[in-house]
């Protein structure tokens, strides 16, 4: 292993807090600085990375703003943990200053900015990683590995679903979850779109429907308890994926559903059906049914300790090992195009073919950071 790669953290809001009980143990990676727009909110986490061991022995320095970080001689990397509407403009920032960038999902708001971030890093040749790495854990690799080995035999179809009765009931400032770049497919799509393509490979052609029941939401929870809003999306959506192997996934996400015993993912072959467990997560069980019963197979492939962050850190062991890195913007921009065809096919009720594509990523073993 090489020097860590040092990185610069831009977006000081709460999911830092989760990356950095990552990097607090990460000896692949070293924190080195942090900016936000509320300056107080960069201090504590900084003091926090600092104290934490996400520095490595070093204090981690707060910055004045996004330019200032990206200009340091002590940031190889950009972790990207703005709102999704800043993920392009940071990245393409950090890019031109030489930075290599990791981001949370999406990698951008459009095609066209996602294309750009590609272009940027391809003409510098610097690499851009992206959210989700939960399909880095035990659970969707264990299950990839189970797909790989021929346990199931040749996979025929596929069923993916998240369904809940909307995040207003426990979020106390939800309305960006319906108003343009929300949505259920756009906030939990990536996950179950990302571990679909690690299980069954990328999508060539959708057809989809999508339903805005209820015109107005009512917050559940927090000060604001009570109060309506306006949807401005639609927040039931339904499709089927045909993937470059001829694999059919059917794909229910929805903000709509009260209670429902639907499996997340499975996979069914002509041998056996295989049960995935949430890709929200990196663990869970994995199941195979071969026609009898199910059983649960052991952890055989993934990280066994990941957690947010799991992606950057395998993104600096591939600059080390000369290796391309697993959580890619290629597969994110893949993503990214798959959904927003998804939700263009629903809208123009035909099916559409994905213009985009993107190799698997290669597996995990069975190993911890």
């Amino acid at each position: 292993m090489g020097e860590p790669l040092r990185v610069g953290i831009v977006g000081a809001g709460k999911i830092s807090g989760v990356y950095l009980r990552t990097l607090n143990r990460l000896t692949s990676v070293r924190l080195t600085a942090v900016t936000d727009l509320d300056e107080e909110r960069a201090r504590r986490l900084a003091e926090e990375g600092t104290a934490g061991g996400a520095g490595n022995g070093s204090e981690v320095a707060v910055v004045g703003s996004v330019a200032e970080l990206v200009a340091r001689d002590d940031v190889d990397a950009v972790l990207n943990l703005t709102i999704p509407a800043a993920h392009a403009e940071v990245a393409l920032a950090a890019l031109a200053a030489g930075k290599h960038v990791y981001g949370e999902k999406p990698l951008a708001a459009t095609r066209e900015e996602a294309e750009a971030v590609l272009a940027a890093a391809r003409a510098a040749g610097l690499r851009v990683g992206c959210a989700p790495d939960t399909v880095l854990g035990t659970g969707t690799q264990t299950a990839r590995k189970a797909v790989d080995d021929g346990l199931i035999g040749r996979p025929v179809s596929a069923t993916a679903f998240m369904t809940c009765a909307g995040h207003e009931r426990w979020h106390p400032d939800p309305e960006f979850y319906y108003r343009p770049g929300g949505g259920p497919l756009l906030d939990m799509g990536p996950y179950y779109l990302s571990a679909l393509v690690h299980l069954l490979g990328p999508v060539v052609k959708v057809t989809g429907a999508s339903a805005r029941p209820r015109a107005e939401r009512t917050i559940g929870s927090g000060p604001r308890e009570g109060q309506t809003f306006g949807v401005e999306v639609d927040t039931h959506i339904t499709g089927i994926l045909e993937h470059a192997d001829g694999t059919l996934t059917t794909l229910i996400m929805s903000f709509d559903v009260e209670a429902a015993r639907l499996p997340r993912i499975e996979v069914h072959g002509t041998l056996a059906s295989l049960s995935v467990p949430d890709p929200n997560l990196f663990e869970g069980p994995v199941e195979i049914n071969r026609g009898d019963q199910w059983e649960t197979l052991p952890p055989s492939a993934g990280y066994q300790d990941g957690d947010r962050g799991s992606g950057l850190a395998d993104l600096a062991e591939a600059l080390t090992d000369d290796r391309p890195h697993r959580a890619c913007a290629e597969l994110a921009a893949h993503v990214l195009d798959v959904m927003l065809t998804l939700l263009d096919a629903a809208e123009q009720g035909r099916a559409l073919p994905v213009t985009s594509t993107c190799e698997r990523p290669a597996p995990v073993a069975l190993t911890s950071h």
